[in-house]
Protein backbone atom coordinates (compact mmCIF):
# COMPACT_ATOMS: atom_id res chain seq x y z
CA UNK A 1 0.00 0.00 0.00
CA UNK A 2 1.04 3.85 -0.70
CA UNK A 3 0.64 5.91 2.39
CA UNK A 4 1.33 9.12 2.59
CA UNK A 5 2.57 11.25 6.04
CA UNK A 6 1.52 14.49 6.68
CA UNK A 7 3.95 15.51 9.63
CA UNK A 8 7.32 14.69 10.57
CA UNK A 9 6.73 14.20 14.40
CA UNK A 10 6.98 11.02 16.60
CA UNK A 11 3.60 10.11 15.46
CA UNK A 12 4.50 10.24 11.91
CA UNK A 13 7.97 8.42 12.93
CA UNK A 14 6.14 5.57 15.09
CA UNK A 15 3.31 4.50 12.91
CA UNK A 16 5.63 5.30 9.73
CA UNK A 17 8.23 2.99 10.77
CA UNK A 18 5.48 0.26 11.98
CA UNK A 19 4.40 0.30 7.86
CA UNK A 20 7.41 0.61 5.95
CA UNK A 21 8.09 -2.87 8.33
CA UNK A 22 5.28 -4.29 7.27
CA UNK A 23 6.09 -3.80 4.01
CA UNK A 24 3.98 -0.57 2.81
CA UNK A 25 5.86 2.04 0.94
CA UNK A 26 5.80 5.36 2.95
CA UNK A 27 6.17 8.98 1.67
CA UNK A 28 6.70 11.32 4.38
CA UNK A 29 5.67 15.23 3.95
CA UNK A 30 6.61 17.73 6.51
CA UNK A 31 5.90 21.63 6.80
CA UNK A 32 9.79 21.53 7.16
CA UNK A 33 10.82 19.27 4.43
CA UNK A 34 14.32 19.08 5.52
CA UNK A 35 12.98 17.50 8.70
CA UNK A 36 10.59 15.29 6.47
CA UNK A 37 14.11 13.94 4.57
CA UNK A 38 15.80 13.07 8.03
CA UNK A 39 12.76 11.57 8.88
CA UNK A 40 12.40 9.37 6.08
CA UNK A 41 15.48 8.26 6.01
CA UNK A 42 15.55 7.15 9.43
CA UNK A 43 12.51 4.96 8.77
CA UNK A 44 13.07 3.75 5.12
CA UNK A 45 10.43 5.65 3.30
CA UNK A 46 10.93 5.91 -0.54
CA UNK A 47 10.43 9.70 -0.30
CA UNK A 48 9.96 12.73 1.37
CA UNK A 49 9.29 16.54 0.51
CA UNK A 50 6.19 18.58 0.63
CA UNK A 51 2.71 18.16 2.24
CA UNK A 52 0.75 18.72 -1.02
CA UNK A 53 3.70 15.43 -2.31
CA UNK A 54 2.25 12.72 0.52
CA UNK A 55 -0.85 13.48 0.19
CA UNK A 56 -0.76 13.24 -3.71
CA UNK A 57 1.48 9.57 -3.04
CA UNK A 58 -1.16 8.52 -0.72
CA UNK A 59 -3.38 6.78 -2.84
CA UNK A 60 -3.62 3.96 -0.31
CA UNK A 61 -3.69 6.20 3.07
CA UNK A 62 -2.91 9.32 4.29
CA UNK A 63 -1.98 10.10 7.81
CA UNK A 64 -2.58 13.01 9.26
CA UNK A 65 0.18 13.54 11.96
CA UNK A 66 -0.30 17.05 12.24
CA UNK A 67 -0.73 18.96 15.47
CA UNK A 68 -4.13 19.72 15.92
CA UNK A 69 -3.65 23.81 15.31
CA UNK A 70 -2.51 22.76 12.16
CA UNK A 71 -3.81 19.93 10.35
CA UNK A 72 -7.68 21.25 9.80
CA UNK A 73 -5.90 24.49 7.67
CA UNK A 74 -3.10 22.30 5.75
CA UNK A 75 -5.88 19.58 5.42
CA UNK A 76 -7.94 21.86 3.93
CA UNK A 77 -5.45 23.74 1.57
CA UNK A 78 -4.79 20.09 0.20
CA UNK A 79 -8.33 19.39 -0.66
CA UNK A 80 -8.26 18.41 -3.83
CA UNK A 81 -5.13 16.16 -3.16
CA UNK A 82 -7.14 14.55 -0.72
CA UNK A 83 -10.38 14.29 -2.87
CA UNK A 84 -10.85 10.50 -2.44
CA UNK A 85 -8.05 9.42 -0.21
CA UNK A 86 -8.44 7.39 3.09
CA UNK A 87 -7.38 10.42 5.50
CA UNK A 88 -6.13 8.94 9.22
CA UNK A 89 -6.64 11.15 11.53
CA UNK A 90 -4.45 10.16 14.76
CA UNK A 91 -4.17 13.70 16.41
CA UNK A 92 -5.59 14.52 20.08
CA UNK A 93 -7.41 17.97 20.42
CA UNK A 94 -5.90 17.97 24.00
CA UNK A 95 -4.74 21.63 25.31
CA UNK A 96 -3.05 23.33 28.67
CA UNK A 97 -4.69 21.40 31.89
CA UNK A 98 -5.28 18.29 29.58
CA UNK A 99 -8.81 20.13 28.69
CA UNK A 100 -10.72 19.17 25.45
CA UNK A 101 -10.36 21.97 23.24
CA UNK A 102 -13.50 20.87 20.78
CA UNK A 103 -15.75 20.26 23.91
CA UNK A 104 -19.30 20.61 22.24
CA UNK A 105 -18.01 20.00 18.79
CA UNK A 106 -17.90 19.12 16.64
CA UNK A 107 -14.92 16.85 17.02
CA UNK A 108 -11.45 16.89 15.20
CA UNK A 109 -11.88 14.29 13.06
CA UNK A 110 -15.48 15.78 11.75
CA UNK A 111 -13.72 19.45 11.29
CA UNK A 112 -10.83 17.33 9.10
CA UNK A 113 -13.69 15.92 7.31
CA UNK A 114 -15.55 19.16 6.72
CA UNK A 115 -12.05 20.93 5.58
CA UNK A 116 -11.44 18.10 2.88
CA UNK A 117 -15.17 17.31 2.61
CA UNK A 118 -14.21 14.92 -0.81
CA UNK A 119 -11.41 12.79 1.72
CA UNK A 120 -13.11 9.72 3.58
CA UNK A 121 -11.62 10.55 7.06
CA UNK A 122 -11.16 7.71 9.84
CA UNK A 123 -10.32 8.01 13.75
CA UNK A 124 -7.87 5.99 14.93
CA UNK A 125 -4.31 5.59 17.10
CA UNK A 126 -4.98 8.08 18.87
CA UNK A 127 -5.49 6.98 22.22
CA UNK A 128 -1.62 6.27 23.31
CA UNK A 129 1.73 7.77 23.32
CA UNK A 130 3.61 7.31 20.19
CA UNK A 131 5.85 4.99 22.65
CA UNK A 132 3.56 2.40 22.43
CA UNK A 133 3.12 2.47 18.58
CA UNK A 134 6.95 2.12 18.57
CA UNK A 135 6.21 -1.86 19.85
CA UNK A 136 6.75 -4.48 17.85
CA UNK A 137 4.11 -5.56 18.07
CA UNK A 138 2.27 -3.97 20.95
CA UNK A 139 1.24 -6.53 23.74
CA UNK A 140 0.82 -5.94 26.91
CA UNK A 141 0.38 -8.90 29.66
CA UNK A 142 0.07 -11.81 26.52
CA UNK A 143 -2.72 -9.53 24.81
CA UNK A 144 -2.55 -7.47 21.87
CA UNK A 145 -4.00 -3.23 22.19
CA UNK A 146 -7.33 -2.84 20.69
CA UNK A 147 -7.31 0.49 18.60
CA UNK A 148 -11.01 1.96 18.43
CA UNK A 149 -11.92 2.62 14.43
CA UNK A 150 -14.36 5.81 14.11
CA UNK A 151 -15.74 6.23 10.00
CA UNK A 152 -18.39 6.05 7.82
CA UNK A 153 -17.13 4.81 4.94
CA UNK A 154 -16.75 0.79 5.23
CA UNK A 155 -14.03 0.76 2.21
CA UNK A 156 -12.12 2.84 4.30
CA UNK A 157 -12.63 1.76 7.44
CA UNK A 158 -11.16 -2.00 6.02
CA UNK A 159 -8.43 -0.04 4.85
CA UNK A 160 -7.94 1.17 8.39
CA UNK A 161 -8.36 -2.23 10.16
CA UNK A 162 -5.53 -3.48 7.61
CA UNK A 163 -3.27 -0.74 9.07
CA UNK A 164 -3.72 -1.36 12.61
CA UNK A 165 -3.70 -5.35 12.15
CA UNK A 166 -0.16 -4.33 10.66
CA UNK A 167 1.69 -3.17 13.24
CA UNK A 168 0.24 -6.45 15.12
CA UNK A 169 -2.85 -4.76 16.88
CA UNK A 170 -6.75 -5.76 16.82
CA UNK A 171 -9.13 -2.98 15.29
CA UNK A 172 -12.34 -2.74 17.21
CA UNK A 173 -14.96 -1.02 15.78
CA UNK A 174 -16.23 2.23 17.41
CA UNK A 175 -19.14 3.33 14.96
CA UNK A 176 -19.21 6.45 12.93
CA UNK A 177 -17.45 9.41 12.61
CA UNK A 178 -20.07 10.77 14.63
CA UNK A 179 -17.77 9.50 17.30
CA UNK A 180 -14.58 10.26 17.04
CA UNK A 181 -15.49 13.31 19.61
CA UNK A 182 -16.09 10.24 22.59
CA UNK A 183 -12.46 8.69 21.21
CA UNK A 184 -11.02 12.34 21.43
CA UNK A 185 -12.57 13.12 24.94
CA UNK A 186 -11.69 9.56 26.22
CA UNK A 187 -7.67 10.42 25.07
CA UNK A 188 -7.77 14.02 26.69
CA UNK A 189 -9.20 11.63 29.99
CA UNK A 190 -6.54 9.40 29.66
CA UNK A 191 -3.66 11.57 29.15
CA UNK A 192 -4.47 13.89 32.41
CA UNK A 193 -4.53 10.59 34.33
CA UNK A 194 -1.44 8.91 32.99
CA UNK A 195 0.58 12.40 32.77
CA UNK A 196 -1.11 14.88 34.96
CA UNK A 197 -1.77 12.54 37.75
CA UNK A 198 0.70 9.59 37.10
CA UNK A 199 -2.06 6.55 37.90
CA UNK A 200 -2.85 3.60 36.10
CA UNK A 201 -5.89 4.71 33.98
CA UNK A 202 -6.70 0.71 32.98
CA UNK A 203 -7.48 0.40 36.75
CA UNK A 204 -10.85 2.08 35.74
CA UNK A 205 -11.99 -0.87 33.54
CA UNK A 206 -12.92 -4.16 34.84
CA UNK A 207 -12.70 -7.33 32.86
CA UNK A 208 -15.19 -8.07 30.47
CA UNK A 209 -16.21 -11.90 32.26
CA UNK A 210 -16.89 -9.25 35.71
CA UNK A 211 -19.05 -6.60 33.81
CA UNK A 212 -22.53 -6.69 35.33
CA UNK A 213 -25.64 -5.72 32.92
CA UNK A 214 -28.04 -4.89 35.51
Amino acid sequence: MRIGILGAGNMADALGAQWVRAGHEVWVGGRDEGRAAVLAGRIGAVGHGSLRAAAEFGDGAVLNALPYAAGIGVVGGLEGALRGRVVVDCGNPVGAGFALLTEGGPSAAERLAAAAPGARVVKAFNLCHESVWRLAPPVFDGRRLAVPVCGDDEAALGVVRELVRDIGCVPYDAGGLGRAGLVEATAALLIGLWVGAGVDAQAMVPPVGQVGHG
